[in-house]
This record gives structure tokens, sequence and C-alpha cells, in this order.
């Protein structure tokens, strides 16, 4: 990894944490001093993201960190719904042996207890192995920003942490398990699961905001 995907990776891990308040304003000098990087991969890093909605850019302002609200949430689900059961699809149909193996033993590791950190870490993980074994160079663009900002919105808002992981283990190991043994069907089936999942925890949130 070289200075600018590891920008990248600790920029977005900032942003997805809410160590970078959504709604803020920082500067390109922040974000240097607190990622510990030189100004070069951090402005890299900086419009990399831009694209993906994660950040947004302004010439005399400087960066922003998007808000988050429940009806972009919902928006982004709609797509992500779609994109990753064409990626589940693919990939029970395309893994090789070594990325089904892989997928087996990263199902058996979701059996465990995780905190939240080491759930995202390891979601991602899930996220990464299902889109190598897509085999569709063009999925990455969609799915990646779409699953980062859906983490973002999950991070910010969860409020009964280890129950959320559990159930958020258990849909994406049931998808794991699923590619791993080629059976579409399932992997599909398990997939929406996952996105239903989404749906009713952000509905959740606006019931939340709605009787305050």
């Amino acid at each position: 990894m070289n200075k600018t995907e590891q920008a990248v990776a600790m920029l977005q891990g900032m942003i997805e944490r809410g160590e970078l308040a959504p709604g803020s304003m920082v500067s390109e000098r922040t974000i240097v001093e607190l990622i510990g990087l030189g100004r070069t991969p951090i402005r890299e890093a900086i419009q990399r993201l831009a694209p993906s909605y994660m950040i947004r850019v302004h010439a005399s302002r400087g960066i922003e960190i998007p808000a988050i609200t429940v009806e972009d949430q919902l928006s982004r689900l709609e797509v992500r719904r779609a994109v990753e059961v064409l990626a589940v699809d693919l990939a029970s149909k395309r893994a090789s042996k070594t990325q089904r193996e892989a997928m087996q033993s990263l199902a058996s590791r979701l059996e465990g207890q995780f905190t939240l950190q080491e759930y995202t870490d390891t979601i991602r993980e899930t996220h990464a192995l299902i889109l190598d074994a897509a085999g569709n160079r063009y999925l990455g663009s969609l799915m990646l920003p779409l699953q980062g900002l859906s983490r973002r919105f999950w991070i910010v808002h969860a409020r009964e942490e280890n129950n959320d992981i559990l159930r958020g283990r258990d849909l994406h190991r049931a998808i794991l398990t699923a590619i791993s043994e080629r059976d579409a069907e399932a992997a599909t089936a398990a997939s929406r699961a996952l996105n239903d999942y989404l749906v009713e925890f952000a509905l959740a949130v606006v019931a939340r905001q709605a009787a305050r």
C-alpha cells in the first residue's frame, strides 16, 4: 500500500467513524496534521474521495464533511441493493477455489465476537473478497462508495451496538457461505436480507428522530 492508498484508507476511516464530524468544514492542513502524511498523498486522497460523495471540496471554504441524512441513506440503499445482488451472483458463479476457501475462512471468523472497529474492518474484507470474486472491474467504482457511505451512516446511528454487530455479522456470514458453496440463489437472497436490515435500520433512525 503506497502513501496515497494509506491516506485514502485513513481519511475514509476517520469520516466513517465520525472523527471528522458530519456537516463540518476542515482544511487540507488540518487533515495533513491529523493523518500525519505529506500534503501530496492527502491531496490525492481528497481527489479520490470527492467523486464518491464522501467529501465535498469548496475552492474558497475548504473541505466539507457532508451531513448524514436518512433520505440520502435510503436513496443509496436502493442502488446498493441492485449492485450487490449482481456482485454476489457473479461471485457465486466465478469464484475460484482459492477465493471460495478464503470466504469459508472469513465466514468462520464471523462466528466470533467483535468490537465495532474489528467488525467494520472485517466487513471491508468481506466486500473486497466478493468484489474480487465477481471478476468485473467496473463494479468496484459503484460498490465501494455506496458501502462506505452506508457504513458511515450505520456507525454514526448505531445505538444497540452489540446487537447490531451480531445481526450484521450473521447476514454477511450467510452471504459468504452461500458464495463459497456456489449457491447463487441463496447468496442473492442473503444479500437482499442484508439490505432489508439496512433499510429497517434507517427507518428506525427516522422513528427515533420523530420521537424527540
